[in-house]
């Protein structure tokens, strides 16, 4: 009889029972001269006690600020030295950073801020065509006469200020740098008692992942949850303070916070920022020049860099190892990444941001089929099963849907406890909504989703919340969204479109509809204008029809 599609992972790995700042300040202290953090873009480096001073005088300030334990702190940048810092700094005086997507707009980053009750936000000025200051100024008017600290806004009630990464903002936002001339009005001792308050089982993230229903949810993370994560990680990577990491995802998502930052963090590594979003030939160059050992990315990253021209007059030799995740790598792209970019113990990562994120990892010797053909198999200290409808486990080589339990399922969605209960079941399993098989082995692979959910070059879309913006065009009168395979992206969206009798509306208009009102990554490819979807006999939308009939019409034959 086959075995039961379900794994342990190993055991003999002990967790670590320390908030972020306790791990922060060890490793500062036994590694202090070493090299912490570099900015290329910012031309700014750290060493761990350069960058600890840092993170002290800004935890201080937030302190000032009036922050209190248990408060949310807004972060809606790319990446940048200040992203770290107030990463660590929030983390130390117990306050729950709010991860915001640096490409979100008005509408997206009003709902963020409000669900979460954000007090304080701090933003970029701008990034590629958001204009943070005019978006923050749209939504508070209020914030232009207010006295630092005391706006009153009508729309975000909870929020209290807002702090600006730029050096001369406008009226009403602080600037970062005169955030930290705030230090003094908190003192070392109360800036002690706090650290000391905090439990390293408080929650500490909330990162938003849209859900079916088409509101973001809100998923709340613990020091316990993604300080364990990225220390897992890195100890398959096998990190230590002789590695240099380069980071050329982005900071808001687990990828770069949790498996990169906590994962540097916790080994002493070296984190290596080479600009502010991906761009290929700078985190070749970066590779190159600060002589990195180890390097992070999606697939259409390392498809990117293999791509790229400047890759043949760069010396790549010192990289080792790095992580691949967010979707599915070809065989093809595996050997070149392993071959030319040199990166013989690459591994892959699977999970999601509500398991802190990742839950199964392939191993630094696993053979090439697995690493393209597998997720691998489950990290230390976590379970996994397939479970078939009725939630019970299915034999090995059955498919099932993946579900995990262990320390690095999230608290739940923040402040919604109905969609933490339909998520997490009562044995603590986290439900993934994807669909598996499970070799004798214990090695996973991922055959498809019982959810709708599209991945477009690594960014999550889900179709619900991407209808019902759809909806708001005056001409749709109904709107069905879904992923069809794209060989840079891994996925690209398609919308079918009926319009309401008498109205018109072009593939065109619809883009511009969306362009500034969404992120752009949420913008659909293609258009189908239809009098009538496919139905089943009850009624319902067959979305798998749609989505046979667009890769036919987009796909086959490219």
């Amino acid at each position: 009889m086959s075995q039961p599609s379900y794994t342990r992972g190993r055991q003999d790995q002990p967790l670590l029972t320390m908030t972020i700042g306790q791990a922060f300040d060890a490793t500062v202290a036994r590694c202090g001269d070493g090299e912490a953090l570099v900015v290329r873009h910012q031309n700014l480096r750290y060493s761990w006690r350069q960058l600890a001073d840092q993170v002290d005088l800004h935890a201080r300030a937030l302190m000032a600020l009036g922050v209190r334990a248990g408060e949310r702190v807004g972060i809606w940048a790319p990446n940048c030295a200040q992203w770290c810092i107030l990463q660590i700094a929030s983390a130390k005086v117990g306050a729950i950073l709010v991860n915001i997507n640096p490409a979100y707009r008005v509408g997206e980053l009003e709902y963020v801020l409000r669900q979460s009750g954000c007090c304080w936000l701090v933003c970029a000025d701008a990034f590629k065509t958001c204009d943070y200051h005019a978006m923050v100024q749209q939504l508070v008017p209020e914030l232009a006469s207010a006295g630092m600290g005391d706006l009153t806004s009508q729309c975000l009630p909870q929020l209290r200020g807002v702090v600006s990464l730029a050096a001369n903002p406008p009226s009403g936002f602080l600037p970062w740098q005169t955030l930290a001339e705030r230090t003094g009005q908190t003192s070392l001792q109360a800036y002690a008692a706090r650290q000391h308050s905090v439990k390293f089982d408080q929650p500490v993230n909330i990162q938003y992942t849209s859900g079916t229903t088409g509101a973001p949810k809100g998923a709340t993370l613990s020091h316990y949850n993604i300080l364990n994560n990225g220390f897992m990680v890195g100890e398959s990577l096998g990190l230590s303070a002789l590695d240099r990491m380069v980071i050329p995802v982005p900071l808001y998502h687990c990828f770069g916070m949790v498996m990169a930052n906590l994962g540097c963090i916790t080994h002493g590594s070296t984190m290596i920022y080479p600009s502010d979003a991906f761009d290929a030939e700078l985190a070749l160059r970066a590779v190159a020049e600060e002589r990195a050992s180890i390097l992070y990315g999606v697939p259409t990253m390392f498809i990117a860099m293999l791509d790229h021209p400047s890759r043949l007059q760069l010396d790549l030799s010192t990289l080792r190892s790095g992580i691949m995740a967010g979707a599915t790598c070809p065989i093809e792209v595996m050997r070149r990444v392993i071959d030319q970019l040199h990166m013989a113990q690459v591994q892959i990562a699977y999970g999601m941001t509500e398991t802190s994120p990742v839950s199964l990892q392939t191993g630094p010797d696993d053979e090439l089929e697995l690493r393209v053909t597998t997720v691998g198999r489950t990290q230390p200290k976590l379970e996994t099963k397939l479970v078939d409808g009725e939630g019970c486990i299915v034999p090995r080589g059955q498919m099932g849907e993946l579900c995990t339990r262990g320390y690095s399922v999230m608290l739940g969605y923040w402040g919604n406890p109905q969609a933490t209960a339909d998520a997490i079941d009562p044995q603590g399993w986290m439900h993934s909504g994807d669909l598996a098989t499970m070799d004798e082995q214990g090695y996973v692979r991922i055959v498809g989703r019982n959810k709708d959910m599209i991945i477009r070059g690594g960014e999550n879309i889900y179709p619900r919340e991407l209808e019902e913006f759809l909806h708001t065009h005056p001409a749709v009168a109904e709107a069905q969204v879904v992923g069809i395979p794209c060989s840079k992206y891994g996925e690209q969206v398609v919308a079918w479109i009926r319009l309401h009798p008498g109205h018109s509306a072009t593939a065109d208009e619809l883009q511009q509809w969306c362009n500034g009102r969404i992120a752009h990554f949420k913008t659909p490819r293609h258009f189908c204008f239809v009098e009538a979807f496919p139905m089943t006999v009850t009624g319902k939308v067959q979305k798998f029809r749609i989505r046979e009939i667009s890769i036919a019409q987009w796909v086959a034959g490219t």
